[in-house]
């Protein structure tokens, strides 16, 4: 976890100035990191802790109502979701702090996401998984509760679908 805080600042360094290059070794490099202890307040008012998803792979979303990307990605979330979860799969969105909680609600329940949806209002969530600011950003978190890629943008569904079911797979 406190390495992938000191990563924030080498992070954006790379992204603004290492390009392609500069990304794939930031995603390369949270390989084996633990997933963050923290807990997700879902919209029925229930929490989820990190933990509870162990012995499953689980896909950690954060996204806004007001990014476009995010919007426009949610349909490939939702068929990833689907696709997978009879094999113990999981997905959570996580809402950014800044996004207001009615519209999380009415985006949910409108597009009917078929997965857990959490609202970060204090924007701890998105702190414990690296200082997150940009949307979106998705973690790959293995069935051990290890890191095993971070997506900054929409990520390549094709190499995404591949990566879970090669996760699904292992013991």
């Amino acid at each position: 976890m406190n390495r992938l805080r000191s990563w924030s600042p080498l992070y954006r360094r790379l992204l603004h100035g290492g390009g392609a290059l500069g990304l794939s070794w930031v995603l390369w490099g949270c390989a084996a990191e633990r997933a963050p202890d923290s807990s997700f307040v879902l919209l029925d008012g229930s929490t989820l802790s990190a933990q509870q998803l162990q012995g499953q792979v689980a896909l950690i979303n954060f996204w806004a109502t007001s990014c476009t990307s995010c919007v426009a990605e949610m349909p490939d979330l939702i068929a990833t979701h689907q696709k997978f979860k009879a094999r113990g799969f999981d997905t959570v969105a996580v809402a950014m702090s800044y996004d207001p909680p009615s519209y999380v609600v009415n985006f949910a329940q409108s597009r009917q996401l078929p997965f857990k949806v959490a609202l970060d209002n204090t924007g701890a969530v998105a702190r414990a998984w690296g200082d997150v600011k940009l949307t979106p950003t998705t973690f790959l978190v293995n069935k051990r509760g290890q890191i095993v890629k971070r997506f900054v943008g929409t990520p390549d569904f094709v190499e995404l679908h591949q990566l879970i079911d090669k996760l699904l797979a292992e013991s």
